[in-house]
């Protein structure tokens, strides 16, 4: 269970007013004191994420949020992080405890989870305390528009039931989705072309290319893997072409120049923009890399933070790439973690990591707050390829997006200098 990569597990939000149960709650799905528990509304401040395992629904990330209705001026910023949660979270459960009523603040977390489109569990918390449940589960379902589970987390009653309603509301793709087996049948073959990243501990892969083999063998397909400088030899060797080479970006043109032009050729980095996010508005974002200017503002921005190592791609390698491709300087900025700056809007484009460490979800949302600041978005692999001119070639296993960069640019998501 610890094994599984926090970006591939289900983010279960958990939403509710201050001392509804939220915290007592997640103790008894997990069966562990991992949220401090008070009879003092407001004890949980900031959103809390714990990766754990929930049996029968498989890894999970749990994340408690702060009182819905707290108050003042920190608990009104405490309340809007606890909504910034819904743009990482795969579904929600609202809790409220069983002897209250409805109120605007439930009401308006279902409307935010309504028009996001993130799947919502009711649930009616501290059953042992009062005896009016069936009458709060009714006006529950009427303001709400959902049934609710009826739960004690102090007694455990109602647990089984809410987790067969956390795997029913589930979004049936969350974890149905494949980094390259589509592209395969089983026997087929695919070569990797790994060089060794110094940001990787010894005697260990980065998690991308881990994942990745791991998406070629559940489809019963064949991988080898390969350093840099050794993939001509391995193509020699083989009585047939393999069906896919996938290289590391910082690779590219060696590996371009040693696959046949029979043979699919894409990236890691580029597989992840599919796997999780939207790969036609990142080429899009490729396209418009075009348009910079020397002295244009460019955000660098990573899921994770890490140690930086000599030559680090967003902070070394990508910057004189750019540089040279606009033949002047550029004003660089990098973010780490969570979110994008403020002043998003400021900038003329954002790259973006390769985002192994986070969901599809948090992903898509942090696409779309680009496009909604007016700011076209690229990954790290993208922007590589289109840099080295061989984005074309890097999109032959996917010939739909690959269109798009025979299309000519609108004004849609692009850079604007004015005038």
């Amino acid at each position: 269970m610890q094994n599984t990569p926090q970006g591939s597990r289900l983010h279960i939000a958990i939403f509710g007013r201050r001392n509804a149960g939220k915290s007592s709650l997640i103790n008894a799905l997990t069966n562990q004191d991992i949220a401090l528990v008070s009879a003092v509304p407001g004890t949980t401040t900031d959103p809390v994420y714990k990766a754990m395992e929930i049996l029968p629904i498989g890894p999970v990330v749990l994340i408690d949020t702060a009182g819905i209705d707290d108050e003042g001026e920190l608990g009104a910023l405490r309340v809007k992080r606890a909504h910034a949660v819904l743009k990482k979270a795969d579904m929600v459960l609202l809790v409220m405890d069983v002897a209250k009523q409805v109120s605007l603040h439930e009401e308006r977390i279902a409307a935010l989870c309504r028009e996001k489109g993130v799947p919502l569990v009711g649930v009616l918390n501290k059953s042992d305390l009062n005896l009016a449940v069936e009458e709060q589960s009714k006006q529950f379902a009427e303001k709400l528009g959902l049934t609710p589970v009826v739960v004690s987390a102090a007694t455990g009653t109602g647990l089984l039931e809410l987790k067969l309603a956390i795997i029913g509301a589930a979004p049936a793709t969350w974890d149905e989705r494949t980094i390259v087996g589509d592209l395969l049948q089983p026997g087929d073959l695919a070569v990797l072309l790994v060089p060794i990243d110094l940001a990787a501990p010894k005697g260990r892969l980065i998690l991308p290319q881990v994942q990745t083999m791991r998406d070629i063998l559940d489809h019963h397909a064949l991988s080898l893997v390969v350093m840099e400088g050794e993939l001509k030899e391995a193509l020699a060797q083989f009585v047939r072409n393999p069906k896919i080479v996938i290289t590391d970006s910082q690779a590219f043109l060696n590996a371009a120049a040693e696959t046949p032009p029979t043979v699919l050729l894409t990236s890691f980095s580029i597989l992840f923009a599919r796997y999780k996010g939207d790969l036609a508005a990142l080429v899009r974002g490729a396209k418009a890399m075009a348009s910079l200017r020397p002295g244009d503002k460019v955000l660098l921005a990573e899921a994770c933070t890490h140690h930086r190592v000599e030559g680090d791609i967003g902070r070394v390698k990508i910057p004189a790439m750019l540089r040279q491709a606009v033949g002047g300087e550029l004003e660089f900025s990098w973010s780490s973690g969570q979110g994008f700056p403020e002043n998003l809007s400021e900038y003329r484009l954002v790259i973006h990591c390769g985002g192994c460490m986070i969901n599809r979800r948090e992903m898509l949302a942090r696409i779309a707050q680009a496009q909604e600041a007016g700011v076209p978005i690229v990954n790290y692999g993208v922007a590589i390829a289109q840099l080295m001119g061989i984005l074309s070639r890097a999109l032959s296993p996917f010939p739909e997006v690959r269109q798009l960069l025979e299309e000519k640019n609108d004004t849609k998501g692009l850079i604007s200098h004015g005038g």
